[in-house]
């Protein structure tokens, strides 16, 4: 009886675990997340702004389609963009407090706006809530030399002046770049 117990309570064991060791991973997201820096060298600790987003493909597809001019965009894919400022800095010519937000835009022709949003874990812009808006400021459009096909972030170090330093804040999309201009 003793062999019965015993043999019984091995088998259960060796069931879970190999419940536990066939555990399934995801693969890859259509829409890979990303992250951008200022300053973007990996060796410097003392970041100023981050951003973590996903990076949506056009895949055929034009910018006004993915990202309707006038409307409210998650700026990227999935989740709402989280920006994160490590200090007080002027974020396209408006004062934002050092904190985590999350960033929207609305495309435009000419101009985009570009949202701080002090509310986080949003999925797209579905809840999004104009009520929660830190600043809305306007971001410089351009038209790039090379096609972007991923929905790109990064910063241009613009240097230091005598107000201290600043950078550029750009945004990338098929030959559309969207710039706000960052002092710190």
């Amino acid at each position: 009886m003793k062999k019965l117990i015993l043999l019984l309570v091995t088998a259960l064991t060796l069931g879970f675990t190999h419940t536990i060791q066939a555990q399934k991973f995801s693969g890859l997201d259509k829409s890979p997340a990303d992250i951008a820096a200022f300053p973007s060298s990996y060796r410097i600790s003392a970041k100023v702004v981050k951003v973590i987003y996903s990076r949506p493909q056009l895949k055929g597809r034009s910018l006004a389609q993915l990202a309707p001019s006038g409307k409210v965009w998650r700026t990227g894919a999935n989740e709402s963009v989280e920006i994160t400022f490590y200090k007080d800095v002027t974020f396209g010519g408006t004062p934002i407090s050092a904190g985590t937000y999350s960033l929207f835009t609305i495309p435009g022709d000419t101009e985009w706006t570009v949202i701080i949003n002090r509310r986080l874990n949003q999925w797209g812009a579905y809840s999004y809530d104009e009520a929660a808006d830190e600043a809305r400021v306007t971001g410089t459009v351009s038209t790039g030399d090379e096609s972007l096909e991923a929905f790109s972030i990064a910063f241009n170090d613009k240097g230091s002046d005598d107000d201290g330093q600043t950078a550029e804040l750009v945004m990338g999309w098929g030959t559309t770049r969207v710039t706000v201009p960052i002092s710190m």
